[in-house]
Parts: structure tokens; sequence; C-alpha cells
């Protein structure tokens, strides 16, 4: 599974969705980078999630300042914030 992450301007979560393959992966960050060089304003980007069909988010290509695409792992920790980086919690 893989997941596209979007950062917002303004906001401090990510919103994300995910695919099944690298390929629609790869094809949906190519329409979101399209969409945020895109000489208009603004456009509005529309995503649906394949682990979650009735899962749909609305942006305006404008407002979006960075995507990142990253594969989940089955060995990956629970827990983990997501996005781009995440703190460490000092114990």
């Amino acid at each position: 599974m893989f997941t596209i992450d979007l950062t917002l301007k303004n906001t401090s979560l990510p919103l994300s969705v995910q695919r099944n393959s690298a390929e629609e992966a790869q094809e949906t960050y190519q329409e979101v980078i399209s969409a945020m060089r895109s000489p208009e304003a603004s456009q509005l980007v529309e995503l649906s999630c394949h682990k979650q069909p009735e899962k749909k988010i609305a942006i305006l290509s404008n407002q979006i300042s960075a995507v990142m695409i990253s594969q989940k792992s089955g060995t990956a920790a629970g827990g983990r914030t997501p996005g781009f980086f995440a703190v460490a919690e000092a114990e």
C-alpha cells in the first residue's frame, strides 16, 4: 500500500490517501504536481482513497505546499505520526 500525503499552507496535519500500487501512487503524485504547476490561479484537485473508498478530499491547488509518496511497510511501527517527519519524544 502506498500513501500520498498532501501538506497544505497554514495547516500542520497532512491529508492522506492510499493507492494499491506504485504505478497508481505515481499517477496521483503527477496529477497533484501538474495542478500545482498549472498557470491558472487555482484548480480543484479531487482525490479518493483506495483503502477507504468513502474517503474523498477536494483541495484547491494553490493551497498545496508539498506532496509526498511513501510505502507502508508491514514492519512499520504502529502509532507513527503521518507526514514528512515525526519528532521523537524524550523519555
